[in-house]
């Protein structure tokens, strides 16, 4: 019996997916499908859009390319609106939008915000996205150009960088909807329908219906309340700073010229510090990081867990076997006798070195920043046509009450048993 070989050419590219937040969804377009079969965006596929969150809620499981779906989505969602309501949007821009917000997240690193700055020094997910958009455009043979040009700013209709990034973007609209379903934090949920049938357009830049200001002061307050209650809760920022020190260890240690344990990518990027200038100037490192996931990272933790430095194998295997760091969360700073008898504690009760001890014992600040008018503001469209900032419309005092960040300080260390 012969075998068939498959046919690597496809004739419909239009697929859909069962998404369990919106149903069925539908790739729109035959360039989106080509982008999503590439080996840079299946990544995604690979890294949590939530990092280390399910060790607080065991269904926090969702990946990055997920969400990343789910948001083209939305936007397919609110061109359809922008459109019904007189204003023009060609099919080269919607195909810039939509690749723009398709690829907005694939800059994303191995546990994403965690290891941001440990992973590369100085270098944003923003910056890698743009990178990975320019590699994309160059192998698409130029038919990212508009799609580049949205994602940084630079395409002379505003409302569509306003689509993909400001406080009222789709990447918001379903992170905050997914993220909410697979925590189950129901207060996450928001009205997305209902907020994308209010935008409209207003000199070139995104603004919401009057009437829909009852829903978008829900989505301020959702967001609040999933900073708190997900993003920044007391034991996921234990978890991820336990993480960002493992880490930080294992690179203290190859380039001080031990051997440790890990995938070619991990290796390339422990044993050197990689910089913007690295990024611009040697197309290989953007190529390493494209095999860099989460499953690196976590393949190596289960290894190192086993090493004979005490500070890797210790934050290791508490690790993997959620054996957590205790952290205290107050409204105060913590003063500086209470963290000195911490580590003292912690020092003697594990042998460690006045250095080794910054591994084990973390203090930093919290801060939830739910609604800025300062740095990006909602602008609703009143029914006299007057344009007016969300926070002043709105006749719900907690949003002029969220427009004030709130700061916290963590105080983070070891329990002894």
């Amino acid at each position: 019996m012969q075998l068939k070989l498959k046919d690597n050419t496809i004739n419909n590219k239009k697929k859909t997916f069962n998404d369990p937040v919106y149903g069925f969804i539908s790739i729109p377009m035959e360039i989106i499908f080509d982008v999503i079969e590439h080996p840079y965006f299946q990544r995604l596929r690979r890294i949590k859009q939530l990092g280390l969150t399910h060790m607080v809620y065991p269904g926090a499981l969702h990946t990055r390319f997920h969400h990343v779906l789910g948001a083209m989505h939305l936007m397919t969602k609110a061109v359809e609106t922008i459109r019904r309501k007189g204003h023009e949007i060609t099919i080269e821009e919607e195909q810039a939008v939509l690749l723009a917000i398709i690829l907005h997240d694939i800059g994303h690193g191995p546990f994403s915000h965690a290891l941001e700055h440990d992973i590369v020094s100085g270098v944003s997910h923003e910056s890698i996205s743009e990178y990975f958009i320019e590699r994309l455009n160059s192998e698409f043979n130029g038919e990212l150009d508009l799609a580049l040009s949205v994602f940084r700013n630079k395409y002379p209709k505003k409302f569509l960088y306003q689509l993909v990034s400001s406080q009222l973007d789709m990447d918001r609209m379903d992170y905050l909807n997914r993220d909410s379903f697979y925590t189950g934090v129901s207060e996450g949920k928001i009205g997305s329908d209902r907020i994308i049938d209010m935008i409209d357009i207003v000199d070139g830049n995104l603004v919401l219906e009057e009437k829909g200001i009852y829903s978008i002061e829900k989505f301020i307050v959702a967001r609040r309340v999933m900073y708190w209650q997900v993003y920044m809760h007391k034991t996921v920022v234990a978890c991820e700073f336990m993480l960002i020190h493992i880490l930080r260890r294992a690179k203290e240690l190859v380039q001080s010229g031990n051997d440790l344990f890990g995938s070619p990518a991990l290796q390339f990027f422990i044993k050197n510090n990689i910089n913007t200038a690295n990024f611009k100037n040697d197309p290989n490192v953007l190529e390493q990081f494209s095999m860099l996931d989460d499953f690196d990272i976590l393949g190596a933790i289960k290894v190192w867990q086993y090493h004979n430095d005490k500070v890797l194998s210790e934050l290791s295997r508490r690790l993997i076997n959620r054996d957590l760091l205790k952290i205290k969360v107050s409204k105060e700073q913590f003063d500086q006798k209470t963290i000195d008898s911490v580590r003292a504690n912690v020092k003697a009760y594990l042998s460690l070195t006045e250095k080794e001890v910054d591994h084990f014992v973390y203090t930093d600040s919290l801060r939830n920043d739910a609604y800025n008018e300062d740095k990006q503001s909602i602008n609703l469209l009143m029914n006299s046509g007057e344009i007016i900032d969300l926070s002043k419309a709105s006749d719900n005092l907690n949003i002029s009450a969220l427009s004030t960040p709130v700061e916290k300080y963590f105080l983070s260390y070891p329990s002894f048993k």
